[in-house]
């Protein structure tokens, strides 16, 4: 069986790849990525496959049984992206398409989340076999900031009390890894998300206690938010995306009390505590 994975050399990508080659043979992987040379450290081989050019897809897809389609980081662009791969992947006879979405994709008022409803239709439109990996925020969305925090003396958000049930990355590659070799999985829509829920404040909590400095969490209007990120130096549009989504988190939108993540995986979702851990500067 030949399981081809795209997005391959980024953080998720990595992951997977370094733990499917601990459950399958390396040559039974293929890393689909823009620049070959990029994945060179891989170990498995590697195709170049842009998302778009529809021919180069279908090339990159031949002979693979098992596709795993990490959603593309080009926001705005997905749908199409995503579009085009689904068609490759008819056209050259996969067998089964593993889709990494959104948690609640169907209901969710995330901005991010329409993309994702257009993706999972065009995959279930295909009449290829499938699965939905629907996965909840990554932890390191938020302790990605921990260093800032520190250097600032708060940590900030506009996510107000909303209850945050995020895994890390490392808990979302295991989830993949358990499908794309599992068996049962056909045809089904997991909602993946931590089994701890927390708040940003309860994340502040945790920074100050590992990192022994008092870090408050500071809630701010999603305007003043975006604001903060844009001077930080980032794109007017994403600072605003990423203002909106924790908004969106203060009413309930990051939440799921499931647990279908840690069944799937067969073990707990990786606590606050060590996740935090991991972040703070060393």
């Amino acid at each position: 069986m030949t399981i081809a994975v795209t997005g391959a050399t980024g953080q998720l990508g990595r992951l997977i790849i370094a733990r499917l080659k601990e459950t399958v043979p390396a040559s039974g992987i293929v890393a689909l990525v823009r620049s070959p040379a990029k994945a060179a450290d891989l170990g498995v081989e590697a195709r170049e496959a842009d998302y778009g050019n529809p021919d180069a897809l279908s090339r990159a897809l031949a002979g693979v049984d098992t596709l795993l389609l990490i959603s593309s980081n080009e926001i705005g662009q997905r749908a199409a992206q995503h579009r085009n791969v689904v068609n490759a992947a008819k056209a050259a006879g996969v067998g089964r398409i593993v889709y990494t979405s959104l948690l609640h994709a169907d209901r969710s008022p995330l901005s991010l989340a329409e993309e994702h409803r257009v993706t999972e239709a065009d995959i279930q439109a295909s009449g290829i076999p499938f699965t939905i990996l629907r996965n909840g925020w990554y932890t390191e969305n938020h302790t990605g900031s921990v260093g800032a925090a520190l250097a600032g003396g708060a940590f900030i958000g506009s996510a107000g009390d909303g209850k945050i049930s995020s895994a890390t990355r490392a808990d979302y590659a295991d989830a993949a890894v358990a499908v794309l070799t599992g068996t049962g999985h056909e045809g089904k829509i997991y909602e993946l998300a931590g089994d701890e829920a927390v708040t940003l404040a309860e994340l502040a909590a945790e920074i100050s206690r590992q990192s022994g400095k008092d870090i408050p969490y500071r809630n701010l209007p999603e305007a003043d938010y975006a604001a903060i990120l844009a001077g930080f130096g980032l794109p007017e549009a994403f600072a605003k995306g990423i203002a909106s989504w924790d908004a969106d988190a203060s009413k309930g939108a990051l939440f799921d009390d499931g647990h279908q993540l840690s069944a799937l995986i067969g073990r707990p979702t990786t606590p606050l505590s060590a996740a935090v851990a991991a972040a703070l500067p060393r």
